[in-house]
């Protein structure tokens, strides 16, 4: 298996520490609101990775963090923590608002068929850990204290920025520090203290005072402790590149000695007209409004595999509908296949594409071009192709091969798609989007399809 590696910028063969057995750090959300589609196109990218490790014989040793304290809505380390802003916004306790969106974050992967990691880890369950690498750090002299915290001094490691390529003497230069007393514009806070005169729902007892941990520290002392380091593969997302993924493999780095990760893999942006998607800009869309609108989640995920993980994903609506259109197509093809005919030796070639294909470096577009080319290939039986859909299911996820159960729709539901596909015979739109919304607001979900339309619930 070839993957590119953010580090070397070059594809690399995979290489395991520990023979059979791979070992997966993927950076988990900060549970201070719901997840977006952009930040679940990250989490699915992960999904496929750890499909194919499992699909090559390989034992994935995954973990998953859980940010529920020390991301401040400033990556520059200043602001609010993200967590007590969230609280602030809805009237509950950080603790109840990290409980909320942790349970939602996983409600969303599990309609997306993504595989629970390994193991969860909470920031908040492991502050010992991340009092104890400070202090490696303190006494090996990387660190220094300013009235907000204990910082991370970056001056003192020579190849500071390797993964991000950081122009370090460019960035120093006439920059502005947002924190003031930090002696460079890159270093970054270990630990932060509490307000004077403020409590804070969420801090702790440290040997440099009362406060919490910054938000890089939490994944280098919770990898260590769960993975060991180096450990196989890092994964994120490409805005963690220059700061977050930076400021761990600095830190770890200079406690140990030691490389963080081996390989490190990064998943582009989810883009909405040619704009990221993100919450602070507020242009952000839930999977549960993507439901709303009368897609399964299962489309969502067919449609990032339209596009390497490494290439920008456009999102628009009419796009989705093309995935949509393309996966009932693709389930219709399937669910025709008979049992007649026997097995042949003409499916090993496809099988051989498919594998080829996700082998370098996750090339799914390529992968699912291949799974169509044997599904509309006459020369194969149906058995041939049966056998190609298990093989391919997978690594896809998209559950291909389950049998959908027969769902009771409520007689006032029913009355109103009844009504609305009335509507739309009569060319009467808006009374056709009338009754689509009365669905929409009841909990269910209108589809239409060439044989008519179907009603689910979301």
């Amino acid at each position: 298996m070839k993957i590119f590696n953010t580090l070397t910028r070059k594809k690399e063969e995979l290489q395991p520490i520990k023979k059979g057995v791979i070992s997966l750090w993927a950076c988990g959300p900060t549970v201070y609101n719901y997840a977006h589609i952009g930040n679940l196109r990250t989490y699915i990218f992960e999904d496929l990775l750890k499909r194919t490790l499992i699909y090559d014989g390989f034992k994935v040793n995954h973990v998953m963090n859980i940010t529920d304290v020390g991301h401040l809505t400033s990556d520059q380390d200043s602001g609010e923590d993200k967590m007590e802003l969230g609280a602030k916004r809805e009237n509950k306790t950080a603790w109840q608002i990290a409980e909320f969106y942790t349970k939602a974050f996983q409600q969303d992967m599990r309609k997306l068929n993504i595989l629970p990691p390994t193991k969860w880890c909470r920031a908040t369950d492991h502050i010992k850990e991340q009092v104890e690498l400070i202090k490696q750090l303190e006494k090996k002299k990387y660190t220094y204290k300013i009235d907000d915290g204990v910082y991370f001094d970056t001056s003192k490691l020579k190849d500071y920025g390797k993964l991000a390529k950081l122009d370090i003497q460019g960035l120093q230069e006439g920059a502005r520090v947002d924190v003031r007393g930090k002696k460079n514009k890159t270093d970054f806070a270990l630990w932060k203290f509490s307000p004077v005169g403020e409590k804070r729902q969420m801090e702790w007892i440290s040997p440099w005072g009362k406060g919490f941990p910054g938000w890089h520290i939490e994944c280098s002392a919770m990898a260590q402790k769960y993975l060991g380091n180096p450990f196989d593969i890092h994964c994120g997302g490409i805005d963690h590149i220059p700061v977050h993924h930076t400021n761990e493999i600095a830190q770890t780095e200079a406690a140990t000695g030691k490389p963080l990760a081996n390989i490190w893999m990064h998943g582009e942006f989810l883009v909405d007209k040619e704009e990221k998607m993100s919450k602070s800009k507020g242009n952000i869309l839930t999977l549960t409004k993507v439901e709303q609108e009368g897609y399964e989640p299962e489309v969502f995920r067919y449609a990032c595999l339209t596009t390497h993980y490494r290439m920008p994903l456009s999102f628009s609506w009419e796009a989705l509908a093309g995935a949509k259109n393309a996966l009932n197509h693709l389930r219709e093809k399937i669910k025709s296949l008979t049992k007649r005919g026997k097995k042949t030796k003409e499916s090993e070639k496809y099988k051989m594409k498919f594998k080829d294909a996700v082998n370098d470096d996750l090339n799914m577009p390529m992968a699912l071009a291949a799974f169509w080319e044997a599904i509309k290939d006459e020369t194969l039986t149906d058995a041939d192709k049966k056998e190609i859909v298990r093989e391919v299911n997978k690594v896809f996820g998209l559950n291909l091969t389950k049998k959908q159960k027969a769902e009771k729709i409520p007689t006032e539901i029913t009355k109103w798609a009844k009504e609305r596909e009335k509507a739309r015979k009569e060319k009467n739109w808006k009374k056709a989007d009338k009754a689509r919304d009365k669905i929409k607001e009841l909990g269910y979900a209108i589809e239409d399809s060439e044989n008519g339309f179907k009603v689910r619930k979301i």
